[in-house]
């Protein structure tokens, strides 16, 4: 049984001796390095006797190393470099790619034997050399299209391992640059490309350092400034409308609820649904021509909720916060209970009005308590992707701006078409803007706790 107690670490220990054989395969000696030394260092601890704290701590760092330490310092990386669509590889990938890519058919295809000798394929027959039966051409497809046999001055290829034809380069690369069959010289423009003096670029390109040009693209490059000026504003609105509005509601259902708790509970429900199942339920439910809202509600009316830029920010804000208001219904119910009760009666012998009451003994008592928790609502929303992406998906889009940006776009939904939507996709600016992203909200954050000091001082 005590043997049992080393099998996860025995598992562990598999696990990376594989990395590290795929990472030395890889030539990544960083990461083999990392691997290893993490490696040898949880064998150290749980090999231990005396190491009793590090055995419960060590899971935890090592989940927070790979999930957050090490996506923060790529992230950083990546926002350094050109690294995107076109160039996401290394500049020898690249001309391999550009030379595999210039290659034109020059010969009727011709019957071809696929043969092995050695472990080695080509289009050979002869003394050492093993015709493949059609069954193992089938199961070796994808290795025999890759197949590339020097032959007159180009290469033979098959796409069916039966047939091959002749392919010649229309480039040549030499001394470190191409040359066409024109004459037109394409050499490296040091941005992770080969460009020609008329500016033709070949493709694919390569990752290179590109220093501070992602940051400073997004206030001075015309195509990204004005979108992203436009959806750092509604981000903002989005965001402050968000908090103001869920508090005020969950304040003033606190107060008049006060006592009921059969309402209080119900109250909670759209807080315990799942905000991204409520976004889909309400993007059914303001669907212009079949919503419940434009059917029933306002009979049969086709108010175009989801697809008007303004309708759409409405709809969006209105839905964020009825998914968030029940918290703030809590928060404030809990904050006004603890309350001390006499303050609010002493301010009544004082002569003082229930709204003066409220104004001047409770609602200060009630800031202090709920400032931290308003700051990071704040933070939550200014990130508030679910919403965005489950009811309008960022849309409707702007035809005019030359990104993929639509009026309900947050900074992050941007940031998510800049990585992953379109054809265009760029790493590097979206790594950038997230960065700019994490500035702003510790920004607000700081000023939000400061603020937040200054109520709990005063109260």
């Amino acid at each position: 049984m005590r043997a049992l107690r080393f099998l996860p670490l025995a598992v562990a220990d598999a696990l990376a001796v594989y990395g590290l054989v795929a990472l030395g395969g890889q030539r990544s000696w960083w990461m083999f390095a990392l691997l290893l030394a993490g490696t040898v260092a949880i064998n150290a601890v749980y090999l231990s006797r005396r190491a009793v704290p590090a055995k419960y701590l060590a899971p935890g760092i090592v989940l927070l190393l790979i999930y957050q330490v090490y996506v923060v310092l790529y992230t950083g990386y990546a926002a350094f470099t050109n690294y995107g669509d076109g160039h996401n590889a290394t500049k020898s990938d690249a001309v391999a790619a550009i030379l595999a890519a210039s290659e034109v058919k020059t010969g009727e295809s011709r019957p071809i034997r696929v043969a092995e000798k050695d472990g080695q394929l080509g289009f050979q027959s002869g003394p050492g050399w093993r015709a493949l039966p059609y069954a193992e051409i089938v199961a070796r497809q994808a290795e025999i299209v890759k197949l590339r046999v020097p032959a007159e001055g180009g290469v033979l290829k098959t796409a069916d391992g039966v047939t091959a034809a002749l392919y010649r380069p229309t480039l040549t690369y030499a001394g470190g640059v191409f040359t066409d069959r024109a004459g037109t010289v394409y050499r490296d423009d040091g941005r992770g490309a080969f460009t020609s003096a008329g500016g033709r670029s070949l493709s694919p390109g390569w990752k290179v350092f590109v220093g501070t040009e992602n940051f400073t693209s997004v206030l001075t490059n015309a195509e990204i400034r004005g979108p992203f000026l436009g959806v750092l504003v509604w981000t903002f609105v989005f965001a402050a409308l968000s908090v103001a509005l869920s508090f005020g509601f969950g304040l003033v259902l606190a107060l008049i609820l006060d006592g009921y708790r059969v309402y209080r509970s119900l109250l909670v429900f759209p807080y315990a649904f799942p905000a991204f199942m409520a976004a889909l339920l309400w993007q059914g439910l303001l669907n212009t021509d079949h919503g419940f809202v434009n059917e029933v509600l306002l009979g049969g009316a086709t108010v175009p909720w989801l697809s008007d830029p303004w309708l759409a920010r409405l709809s969006v804000l209105a839905v964020n916060v009825w998914i968030g208001f029940p918290y703030m219904f809590l928060i404030c119910t809990g904050a006004l209970q603890a309350v001390p009760r006499q303050l609010a009666e002493a301010a009544q012998v004082d002569g003082a009005g229930p709204w003066r009451v409220l104004a001047s003994v409770r609602l200060p008592l009630l800031l202090a308590s709920t400032a931290p928790a308003l700051v990071a609502t704040f933070a939550f929303n200014f990130n508030n992707f679910n919403v965005i992406y489950m009811l309008t998906g960022g849309g409707p889009r702007d035809a005019g701006a030359p990104i993929d940006v639509g009026s309900t776009d947050l900074l992050i939904s941007l940031v998510y078409k800049l990585a992953f939507g379109g054809t265009s996709r760029n790493y590097g600016l979206a790594c950038a803007v997230s960065i700019l992203i994490f500035a702003v909200i510790a920004a607000v954050s700081l000023a939000g706790f400061r603020r937040a000091r200054r109520l709990e001082a005063a109260a």
